[in-house]
């Protein structure tokens, strides 16, 4: 395997909780050298300061180093620009307008750097709601995404830190984009990256379908489920033990497979049901048919006849049914082990694959101030100026 294709470039990750730290993370598992800078007289990271958050950053800062200053302190703004000089991307998702008061903005940083690309994450792009704070349910709420998730009058948040997890990988993309664009031009620049902007992207083709049908958008929910792509089955079924599992018929060869590996040959000739349009109009009866017909088989045996069928399903999983799935467990890059207090778990890869290098933990998740000793030696600075630093609260070292 070849080096790590980010490897050779730095980072400076101003992030916290959730977006920040997950755009940090995908330039760390690339191979960037990210150094998450830490305000060390508020315990650093606020994820870290509860047992829920603490769980969460154990997920997203491995393959990081920390550096604990105050950049409120004249001394530690100075660290932070000498330290902002020689690198390559400073990512942040700090509320709007932190980053100009603190004498950090990239339009400070550039003039000591005018190859610095800064990608900031923030709730809105510019215009007049770019002043505004946002939270991964702001944006969901007023994007439609909750009101397409949710019961009629129900919006509800999708259950999962998408929009942060989302909205963090297009400023990744931005980065990368920018740093290709740099080879060319030798500038950097500035990049914004929206919560809100992230979710009308999502909800893209409701609006697509409105604007060309002017028919208003129904939740989700309040469908039936195989009427959403008008499939014929396109369901949650019940297995014999009471797994629910997700059978989706989307083609003639699904249909002639299913009927095939079920022994269902009636079903497979009647002349209703030759198609996925008269499928659809036969739902009604079908659907209960399938049912009855899945419904004799636990799900473990009914998934296997599901894949020899070469049909789309799956089973409705939680979260703790992910570390009994033996694709992800049996394959040593698909969960990596991250050291998460006193024992070590296993935690998700990111979702895609080379066949030039691998996703590996190079660096556990850092304590906070962990690596600012190093940090300061690569800044040139004295053993007596990084005591001086500590005594004076500019700098934590751990």
């Amino acid at each position: 395997m070849s080096q790590l294709p980010l490897e050779g470039t730095r980072v400076l990750e101003l992030g916290h909780i959730v977006a920040g730290p997950t755009a940090g993370l995908i330039l760390a598992d690339l191979g960037a050298d990210v150094i998450k800078i830490e305000d060390p007289s508020r315990g650093g990271d606020q994820s870290r300061s509860n047992p829920t958050g603490l769980a969460t950053f154990y997920f997203l800062n491995r393959n990081k180093r920390s550096f604990a200053v105050n950049l409120k302190e004249p001394d530690g703004k100075e660290l932070f620009l000498k330290f902002a000089a020689s690198a390559d991307v400073i990512l942040d998702n700090y509320a709007p307008g932190v980053l100009q008061r603190l004498g950090v903005d990239y339009d400070r940083v550039s003039e000591i750097n005018p190859r610095i690309i800064q990608c900031s994450i923030n709730g809105f792009l510019k215009g007049p709601y770019a002043h505004r704070p946002a939270l991964d349910e702001v944006a969901q709420m007023m994007g439609g995404i909750a009101f397409m998730t949710g019961l009629k009058d129900q919006p509800m948040r999708i259950g999962a830190s998408v929009t942060d997890i989302s909205v963090a990988t297009y400023g990744v993309i931005g980065i990368l984009s920018a740093l290709l664009q740099r080879n060319q031009t030798g500038r950097g620049q500035r990049l914004t990256s929206g919560l809100f902007e992230t979710v009308v992207f999502w909800v893209g083709q409701h609006m697509s379908s409105f604007a060309v049908s002017g028919e208003p958008s129904v939740p989700m929910p309040v469908r039936r489920m195989g009427t959403r792509f008008r499939w014929g089955i396109f369901d949650l079924f019940r297995a014999a033990d009471g797994k629910q599992v997700f059978i989706g018929i989307t083609s003639n060869r699904h249909w002639e497979m299913f009927c095939r590996e079920f022994a269902q040959s009636e079903l497979g000739a009647h002349p209703n049901l030759q198609n996925n349009e008269a499928r659809t109009r036969a739902r009604d009866w079908l659907i209960p048919r399938v049912q009855e017909i899945v419904g004799s088989y636990g799900c473990k045996e009914l998934m296997n006849k599901l894949d020899e069928a070469d049909v789309p399903y799956a089973p409705v999983n939680t979260p703790a049914d992910l570390y009994e799935d033996p694709y992800l467990m049996g394959h040593e890059n698909r969960l990596l082990p991250v050291e998460a207090g006193q024992k070590t778990v296993r935690l998700p890869a990111l979702p895609f694959e080379s066949g030039e290098f691998q996703f590996s933990v190079r660096r556990q998740p850092p304590r906070l101030g962990e690596h600012s000793r190093e940090i300061l030696q690569e800044l040139g600075l004295s053993d007596a100026d990084m005591d001086r630093l500590a005594k004076n609260n500019v700098v934590m070292i751990a």
